[in-house]
């Protein structure tokens, strides 16, 4: 019985780290640190996109600002249309929005993601 528990527990493990990180995509984080406000932190993430990859719908316990480096993404945010945006152009993106982003471009595309954020909150918080 503890051996089932164990499968079907790293099982489950296992399809959340997959919906956390989909494939064709790449987080790295540039860096993290406080800010002036009490129980907030700044991060930098670099975010890339192989051609058709997409990370869900999902929101972060803070602002985002996205600043697109490469290729174009398309963004879906809660309540607006679509909008694809190309090397160069940038993204606002408020405190707890649901949002998704995908590469629409036929070559790899990636974003730097700078987030304001309360600290000790899981940076992305998936979203049905």
């Amino acid at each position: 019985m503890l051996a089932a528990a164990v499968v079907i527990g790293g099982s489950v493990l296992a399809l959340h780290a997959a919906h956390a990180r989909p494939t064709g995509i790449t987080r790295t984080e540039l860096q993290r640190n406080d800010i002036s406000v009490p129980g907030r932190e700044a991060i930098q993430v670099r975010v890339g996109f192989e051609p058709g990859a997409g990370f869900g719908r999902h929101t972060h316990p803070g602002e985002e600002v996205i600043y697109v480096l490469e290729g174009s993404l398309e963004y879906e945010i809660d309540g607006k249309s679509p909008v694809t945006l190309h090397a160069g152009e940038v993204l606002f993106i408020p405190a707890g929005t649901v949002h998704a982003a995908r590469n629409v471009g036929h070559d790899h595309g990636s974003e730097l993601a700078t987030y304001i954020v309360e600290k000790g909150k899981p940076l992305v918080t998936l979203v049905e």
